[in-house]
């Protein structure tokens, strides 16, 4: 299946700014919304994606697929979320590289792997079937973590390019999520996305964290801060055409703040130097 492209800076549809996309009166290229929020057909969270999907190019991003789930993926999610994409027809689907469920429980947060042979036999069987199901290739994400596993005989790094080489999938490159994660396990950040297969790459997200007692967490409620505006500089021109977007779910300012920094992003696409 073709991986496509799209080049272009887009913010998170959140319900703050929901007029405003409504209206088509922000400079966007793209909106990212949360696959979940919208996987109920009818009602009025479907009726105002279809309305901005008329005006803006939609990705769609996932938070409960749970690609390293040994039992294998939720059949019932995978119709739920084929029914969103066939309406929506999104620039992208994607989740990340996470476990969630086990039959009958599910933690509703992304948790960690195992970087092993047999959890990347699990994960490569799941995206696989999924993109099967979906009749597209999905988009991985990075995730940010806050402990290693002993068991683990490969690098994150590693195991994200083992993915996309045997399941033919693209990147959602968190650089948020690179920086969280160097900080708290005492890797050099350029190391990891030297390793990336940043052909596959064809998303960005920018974000915030903010400071733990001991670790940085990914609270995604803080601007983008300089440590992620510097891996940005450092890796747009090493891309093809990739599409930016900031990404806020908690203490969401007014848009014209995060108007400001995709402004920002763009400033730093074309000239490829951090402020």
């Amino acid at each position: 299946m073709p991986l496509p492209r799209f080049s272009g800076f887009g913010l998170g549809l959140r319900k703050p700014h929901y007029d405003d996309f409504l209206q088509a009166t922000a400079p966007v290229d793209f909106v990212e919304v949360i696959s979940e929020n919208f996987m109920i057909p009818g009602g009025r969270p479907r009726r105002i994606l279809h309305q901005v999907r008329a005006r803006y190019p939609v990705a769609l991003h996932g938070v409960s697929l749970s690609v390293g789930s040994a039992h294998g993926l939720d059949a019932d999610y995978l119709v739920r979320l084929r029914s969103l994409v066939d309406e929506i027809e999104p620039l992208f689907v994607s989740d990340h590289l996470s476990w969630s469920r086990t039959p009958g429980f599910n933690a509703h947060d992304l948790l960690p792997l195992p970087y092993t042979a047999e959890a990347l036999d699990i994960v490569c069987a799941n995206l696989a079937h999924a993109q099967e199901r979906l009749g597209r290739p999905m988009l991985i994400e990075n995730p940010s973590s806050y402990l290693d596993f002993a068991q683990s005989d490969m690098t994150e790094w590693e195991f994200l390019e083992q993915v996309c080489a045997r399941t033919g999938c693209g990147m959602l490159l968190d650089l948020n999520n690179v920086h969280v994660s160097a900080i708290n396990h005492g890797f050099d950040p350029l190391a990891y996305l030297a390793g990336l297969p940043l052909d596959r790459v064809r998303q960005i997200h920018l974000a915030g964290h903010s400071q733990g007692e001991t670790l940085l967490i990914d609270t995604h409620d803080q601007p983008v801060p300089p440590s992620v505006w510097t891996l940005f500089a450092q890796v747009i021109d090493r891309l093809g055409p990739v599409a930016v977007m900031i990404e806020r779910d908690d203490n969401i300012p007014p848009l014209a703040e995060l108007l400001a920094e995709l402004d920002q992003a763009r400033t730093l696409a074309r000239h490829g130097v951090a402020a």
